[in-house]
């Protein structure tokens, strides 16, 4: 298509230019020009055709002219782009003393001023010279206004100074002008100052500008909100709060973990039993079963018979053993709880299984094992090594499994992750 297209336009203008010749040839004009007793006679096609070669060649004689000039510009132009770059790479190889001082000369380039500087204040901020980053950054305001707010209250915040970062993106929060880095500093600055209210509000456009990808918006995302809840002072604001929050932002794993947690806290076990089991019905987590399992003291046989159902459909699943554990352990069941517990510390130990076993020797009267796990939960949570508790098959064979097998609905064995 695009030929055809060239060859009619050749086609048209070999027709003007044939046109227009005609047209010339039967008139091609008198030009006269007389000056101090000279008399330059010639058509109007050749004045033409005079007068564009005499400004090319005038436009040429210029360039001439200026080019001995124009050599330190460009030299200064050449150098100032290869210190932006060596400075880059200076500062990505963490030589921040000499990435600000090639950044600083570069940033003598009017074109490289606003980049240059912004690098600069990051390489000061590196080595912790705050007033010469805030320097850079003042002088980097003058091309880039924006990026050097956004730049000054990230240095704010790492100072330790979220509150004034808040006050200083607020404006053009509100305006709704900030660009996606920036509303990303003012949830983080946010958070940091408290204000969680703030720091949910910017959630909406940064994940509209889709400038952190799906996987590190999430954990800002769930940062987010676990503190938002954390932050609830009494039940109302608690039940206001979660009310309000969109269906997908209440389907967050750890969210609804913080919100069990900080309901049971507030006296509200059992909306936070009602969350943890619909979250668990839309999705397995072995986090929230164990949440589950040590919430409050109510309806215990009814949530065991419930504890034991799951464990059909997830018989190696340590969290789930460990919440079946506690509750044997508050309906003082010490054979089941005891067997329950062995098998979540041999699946995959954690300082919640020996506690929740410390407390079942504990309920038996034996302080001294009680204390022996005790130690080791508190060796676990150290990184230290743990010490040997005898298990209830201690001196036979245990031909018990550990891990039972599970299988899918095809029939075919799930493995272990």
């Amino acid at each position: 298509m695009k030929l055809w297209r060239w060859i009619l336009l050749l086609v048209l203008i070999a027709a003007l230019a044939a046109f227009g010749w005609h047209w010339i040839a039967e008139d091609p004009g008198y030009v006269l020009v007389r000056l101090r007793g000279w008399r330059v006679q010639t058509t109007v096609l050749a004045a033409v055709v005079i007068l564009l070669l005499a400004w090319g060649v005038i436009g040429a004689l210029w360039q001439l002219v200026r080019w001995p000039f124009g050599a330190l510009t460009r030299r200064h132009r050449r150098l100032s782009r290869r210190r932006l770059a060596d400075g880059l790479v200076a500062l990505a190889e963490g030589r921040n003393g000499d990435a600000e001082r090639d950044l600083s000369r570069a940033s003598r380039l009017d074109a490289l001023q606003g980049p240059a500087l912004l690098a600069a204040a990051e390489a000061a901020a590196r080595r912790g010279e705050s007033t010469r980053a805030l320097e850079s950054l003042n002088q980097a305001a003058q091309s880039v206004p924006q990026a050097a707010r956004v730049r000054r209250a990230a240095l704010l915040r790492r100072d330790g100074k979220p509150a004034e970062a808040v006050a200083l993106l607020a404006p053009e929060a509100d305006n709704g002008s900030l660009p996606p880095g920036g509303w990303r500093e003012l949830a983080l600055a946010a958070l940091a100052a408290g204000d969680t209210r703030r720091a949910r509000a910017a959630l909406a456009p940064l994940q509209k500008s889709a400038a952190l990808g799906s996987r590190n918006y999430q954990a800002l995302e769930n940062q987010v909100l676990v503190a938002s809840v954390q932050s609830a002072g009494d039940a109302a604001t608690l039940n206001t709060l979660w009310s309000q929050l969109p269906k997908n932002q209440r389907r967050a794993p750890v969210v609804v973990e913080a919100y069990a947690r900080r309901a049971a806290e507030l006296g509200m076990i059992l909306p936070a039993m009602d969350e943890l089991e619909s979250a668990l019905r839309r999705e397995w987590s072995s986090s929230l079963v164990q949440v589950w399992g040590a919430l409050g003291n109510e309806d215990l046989e009814a949530r065991l018979r419930r504890a034991e159902g799951w464990l059909d459909a997830h018989p190696n699943d340590a969290g789930l053993l460990l919440a079946l554990g506690r509750l044997c352990v508050k309906l003082k069941l010490w054979g089941k709880a005891r067997k329950h517990l062995e098998r979540s510390i041999a699946l995959a130990p954690s300082a919640g299984a020996w506690e929740a076993l410390a407390d079942m020797w504990t309920g038996q009267g034996d302080a001294v094992m009680a204390q022996r796990c005790f130690r080791n939960a508190l060796a676990l949570t150290r990184g230290d090594v743990i010490q040997n508790v005898p298990t209830a098959t201690s001196g036979v064979i245990d031909t018990r499994p550990i891990a039972i097998e599970d299988r899918d609905e095809h029939g075919v064995p799930r493995l272990r992750e």
